[in-house]
């Protein structure tokens, strides 16, 4: 199951309506996220949520990915929350491992160490 997969099913399970908005481009044979950070949007009454899902591996690569990335501001600014979510699998040694997910909000301040275009 991929962390995407695993994802869908978590927000599903806390109330949330979840849909992919990542698409497959065939000829440069990439995934394309929506403002190239979000792989998927949650909603339920009252707050919108992005989220990229990943592996636990990727995940502070996915955060500075995402935090370099102007559109973010934009999403954020709009009143929506943004999160990273990364799957891997944990536990005592010895014992059988579970995937645990591992979030990680983003917000606003968050983005103050990118680069902010100036104002016209």
């Amino acid at each position: 199951m991929s962390p995407t997969a695993r994802t869908l099913a978590l927000l599903r399970h806390e109330g949330y309506t979840a849909q992919v908005v990542e698409r497959f481009c065939p000829y440069s044979r990439r995934r394309i996220d929506l403002f190239s950070c979000i792989d998927i949007v949650a909603v339920r009454p009252g707050q919108t949520l992005g989220i990229q899902a990943t592996s636990g591996a990727n995940h502070s690569h996915r955060r500075d990915k995402a935090i370099a990335e102007p559109k973010l501001r934009e999403w954020l600014l709009a009143g929506n929350r943004f999160e990273i979510w990364s799957w891997a699998k944990k536990g005592p040694r010895g014992k059988a491992k579970r995937w645990v997910e591992r979030r990680e909000e983003i917000r606003l301040e968050d983005l103050a160490e990118a680069v902010v275009p100036e104002a016209a």
